[in-house]
């Protein structure tokens, strides 16, 4: 069957998923391209992994619509699921088989032809960095690696699109990296990846970000884009020796806004240029010593904070 709609890799058109009276998935509309990067990040709770069970055709929406690959995933489910691979933060794998026999395992789940199987599974082993460890017990191997294997299990019937629903959660930040290396290529060489992540750094790896809130989508946009609608808003690093009673002094001021810990140090938002001059001044009241105030950009955790924290202010009044 020929796919409707061929302009973008995924196509949601106010998606509502109720489960009784709680809404999970709220009006949300987002167009992918193919080959993008498409990261969905958001509190836990945010509605991120109901909207991808919807996208895999595994949930049916409420109201709305929502294409993957072309396909409806109200109505042509099993197109859908043909047509994607689909990664949890849990892995799939088996643990009490061998790297190859999962690889096996998963390319007849997948339909892979057993002529191509072969093909299929060298490529998997190499792009994985596995073909040394063919024959280790799964169970055997470090969570990189089996990251690695999950991922080239995902792909082995060669869907056009990837969700990764919290793929790097649990590895150590080595092992994400060059996970995001692998993303890169598959990106590349022309599949769309949709991921969830929690780690605010990875967004910046991503073509453009959506921001949930609520099911609510609250920000859409590439890292540059969500970093520049920080808007008239300034941020400043502050270091001292006393990092809690700084944050104490400075909370609930006027003309201070958002106080977070980063790092060793302070990320304050202040609403004008010279606000470093009212932070100094009511440090300085409360004795506490600066031993740095400088103005920086904001990073993708700055803007994420800044914007729940707008989002629960309003949802406060």
């Amino acid at each position: 069957m020929v796919p409707q709609n061929q302009e973008s890799a995924v196509h949601i058109e106010k998606l509502v998923k109720r489960f009784g009276d709680f809404v999970a998935v709220d009006n949300v509309s987002i167009d992918v391209a193919r080959g993008e990067i498409f990261g969905f990040l958001g509190p836990n709770g945010a509605g991120k992994s109901t909207t991808i069970r919807i996208m895999c055709g595994l949930l049916a929406p409420s109201s709305g619509r929502a294409t993957v690959g072309g396909y409806d995933v109200a109505t042509q489910s099993e197109l859908v699921r043909e047509n994607i691979g689909y990664m949890s933060q849990k892995f799939s794998l088996y643990d009490d088989l061998t790297v190859e026999e999962n690889i096996e395992f998963f390319g007849g789940v997948y339909g892979v032809s057993p002529e191509k199987l072969p093909q299929r599974r060298d490529y998997v082993l190499k792009m994985a960095s596995l073909e040394d460890k063919r024959k280790s017990a799964t169970r055997e191997l470090p969570g990189g690696l089996k990251q690695r294997l999950a991922l080239g299990c995902a792909i082995l019937h060669e869907p056009p699109i990837l969700f990764l629903d919290e793929p790097t959660s649990g590895v150590d930040p080595v092992a994400r990296r060059s996970f995001w290396e692998l993303i890169y290529q598959l990106s590349q060489a022309g599949h769309t990846i949709f991921v969830t992540t929690h780690y605010m750094d990875e967004a910046e790896y991503c073509h453009r970000v959506a921001l949930m809130y609520a099911g609510r989508v609250i920000a859409l946009g590439s890292p540059a884009e969500l970093k520049q609608s920080f808007g008239a808003r300034h941020l400043l690093m502050l270091e001292t020796n006393d990092l809690l009673g700084a944050m104490r002094a400075l909370q609930n001021h006027k003309e201070i806004g958002d106080v977070a810990v980063f790092g060793s140090g302070l990320h304050i938002t202040v609403p004008e240029a010279r606000g470093s001059d009212e932070v100094r001044r009511v440090l300085g009241t409360a004795g506490i010593r600066i031993d740095s105030l400088e103005p920086i950009p904001p990073s993708m955790e700055d803007v994420f904070v800044g914007l729940i924290e707008e989002q629960e202010r309003a949802v406060a009044k």
